[in-house]
């Protein structure tokens, strides 16, 4: 077992040409982000209290306005250190000073249990390298972990293993790593998470082309990534994990998987990390006679590449957020679009998300000290644990029902002034598209184009239901017939069946899929299972970020949490790692008792997070800053080595 420090590390500085780039880069950067890295650089306590009446929280009615005075002189002042060191400060920064850094330049307070996870998961300092770590058992030779998938989560397991000195081997399906970004080709895929959180913390990129990410942006950045870290040399492409099988009397797992030319292959692992991700299985609507169509029927999950959408008549059914980013881009090209709408959902409006990024916001992300990282902290607060009050019930909420606090109705009626802003000649769509359950109670949708396309002549939302696919179209419930080319189902993935087409014998022949069934996963932190040693999964049953971003964040730290389990198996000389089962049943009563405190909970609310008996297997109920706390270690007592 190691220890950590939780101060960052002194920061590198070389000072900078007085270029150009330079003063476009300062007149160009996010001022907030701009006076965090200037206030750290130089810990001018005094200078950062002058904006504090300034900045506001994101999504405020009253938007940040820093006086032009105020900010010329902090581009002046940072310029001058940059330039030749004027007013850089000598040693760390205190705690206390970052932690005021953050909750002025966010506008509201940070409480100081965020420092831990700001210095690791902004890129400060990581929690641990235990490629440097004093007093650290090595892992033994021939001791050999296998990693299914090498997506987002399995990319960071790979090379977290490798830091910390584990033999293992990833076995990805695909020809090349990024999982799902991989797979995801339709047009307008792009990712709801900002572009500066959604990355690893220890490879945060200055250069992302927009806020949010396109999904060529995202797999371009995996594939930087997976050169950089060298992690295909480790990943054997194009073969699928069939079955694992534990085998007691050594502590081993054998894995049987189909390789690239269809022969079985038997491998034996000490553990095994699946990291395939609960959207990996796509979903075809269960339509009569769908089967049946004349012409194409496309999923968007498994987008063709020769799919020709110019002047046909299309079908899209779905409206979730995958159906409102390809319909925001095919609208413009299609001669006619039809969209068949099942369920509501809540839009907003983030003007950063079609926006790019600037060249003078690149260089300074590039080139100014901090600055990078404390951009990614004011996403991640902007876009993650600052919004958590949205989805927690206030019981003395008396307001609207279809609201669950105060913190909610605001946003719900942002929202709602925005649909009505843009739908202002629009009556039947506003009466088409505003829900009757609580926003955030379902995964929202954010509009890049969704809201245009829908305005577009060419283009019309269906909301009475298909009665049926025809050889030549789809007939609604209404007996509506619309003549189409191609239908495309937008319909999402079979996220409650965890366990997928893995075969998993535990202890004693114990049936993993049996016990889960289709829909009724339970782990102990989204991770382990009595039963099952040495077995880890990842974004498992109610560890998904459903308030808001972070499922990088839940990635990296369920991987630290395995890597520390390893360690105890290591330090003890022991073969394999258990949770205990009182551990686990009292993890989930815990779990189970939370969730009526929670938006899902809501009587409006029915979403993918709910299986069919309306437990919610998916959400995790607490803050992800709770989820980097309960992720440091295993726990003593919750855990038996074998």
């Amino acid at each position: 077992m190691v220890t950590t420090s939780l101060a960052p590390e002194r920061v590198a500085f070389t000072r900078l040409a007085d270029s150009n780039e330079l003063h476009q880069a300062l007149d160009e950067a996010n001022l907030p982000t701009l006076l965090a890295a200037y206030t750290y650089l130089s810990h001018d306590a005094a200078f950062l209290e002058r904006f504090s009446g300034f900045i506001r929280p994101a999504f405020s009615p009253n938007p940040t306005a820093i006086p032009d005075e105020l900010a010329a002189d902090l581009r002046d002042r940072m310029r001058c250190l940059l330039v030749s060191g004027e007013g850089l400060a000598s040693g760390e920064a205190a705690d206390s000073l970052v932690q005021r850094i953050m909750s002025v330049t966010v506008g509201e307070p940070v409480d100081d249990e965020f420092l831990e996870l700001v210095y690791d998961q902004c890129g400060f300092k990581p929690w641990i390298d235990r490629s440097k770590a004093s007093g650290r058992t090595a892992p033994p030779a021939g001791f050999k972990v296998l990693v299914i998938g090498a997506g987002l989560t399995g990319m960071a397991a790979s090379t977290k293993l490798a830091e910390a000195g584990y033999d293992h081997v990833v076995i990805e399906k695909n020809p090349e790593v990024g999982g799902t970004w991989w797979e995801n080709r339709y047009p307008g895929v792009g990712v709801d998470t900002p572009s500066h959180f959604y990355s690893f913390s220890w490879e945060i990129w200055p250069d992302w082309h927009h806020y949010h990410p396109h999904g060529t942006d995202m797999q371009r950045y995996l594939v930087e990534v997976a050169d950089k870290y060298d992690l295909r040399s480790r990943i054997r492409f194009g073969t699928t994990v069939e079955s694992l099988v534990w085998n007691a009397a050594d502590g081993t797992w054998t894995v049987t998987a189909r390789r690239p030319d269809g022969a079985p292959e038997e491998i034996v692992a000490n553990a095994v990390i699946n990291g395939h991700g609960p959207v990996n299985r796509f979903k075809w609507p269960d339509i009569e006679g769908l089967k049946q169509f004349n012409g194409p029927v496309v999923h968007t999950a498994a987008w063709p590449a020769d799919l020709d959408l110019k002047g046909k008549r299309v079908a899209v059914i779905g409206t979730g957020a995958s159906s409102a980013q390809l319909v925001a881009a095919i609208a413009p090209e299609v001669a006619e679009l039809t969209v068949y709408q099942r369920t509501k959902h809540w839009v907003i409006y983030n003007p950063e998300i079609a926006h790019e990024v600037s060249e003078g916001m690149k260089w300074a992300l590039a080139h100014i000290p901090t600055f990078k990282e404390w951009f990614r902290f004011r996403v991640y607060w902007a876009a993650a644990d600052g919004l958590f009050e949205n989805v927690l019930q206030d019981p003395e909420w008396a307001g609207n029902p279809i609201a669950v606090s105060q913190s909610n109705e605001f946003t719900r009626q942002y929202a709602l002034m925005y649909m009505q802003q843009r739908f202002a000649d629009r009556p039947d769509l506003i009466e088409k598209l505003t829900p009757d359950f609580p926003i955030f109670s379902k995964r929202i949708v954010l509009d890049n184009g969704w809201f245009d396309a829908l305005l577009r002549p060419n283009v019309h939302l269906e909301t009475s239901g298909i009665a049926r696919v025809l050889p030549n179209g789809i007939e609604s419930k209404d007996g509506k017939v619309f003549d189409c080319d191609v239908i495309i189902c937008a319909t999402g993935f079979n996220v409650a069946k965890m366990i997928g087409d893995l075969s998993i014998k535990g202890v004693e022949g114990r049936d993993l899929g049996e016990e889960w069934g289709d829909e009724d996963p339970r782990t102990y932190l989204g991770m382990v299972m009595p039963g099952f040693p040495n077995l880890f999964w990842t974004v498992g049953a109610n560890s998904a970020p459903n308030h808001a971003a972070g499922q990088n964040l839940i990635s990296e730290c369920q991987v630290n949490w395995i890597i520390e389990a390893l360690d105890r198996v290591v330090e003890a000389g022991a073969k394999a790692f258990e949770v205990r089962q009182d551990a686990f049943d009292a993890w989930n009563r815990k779990v189970d008792a939370r969730m009526p405190q929670m938006i899902w909970s809501h009587p409006g609310a029915n979403s993918y997070y709910n299986n069919s008996k309306g437990r919610i297997f998916l959400s995790w109920p607490w803050r992800l800053v709770d989820f980097f706390n309960e992720t440091r270690r295993p726990e003593p007592g919750t855990f038996e080595l074998h």
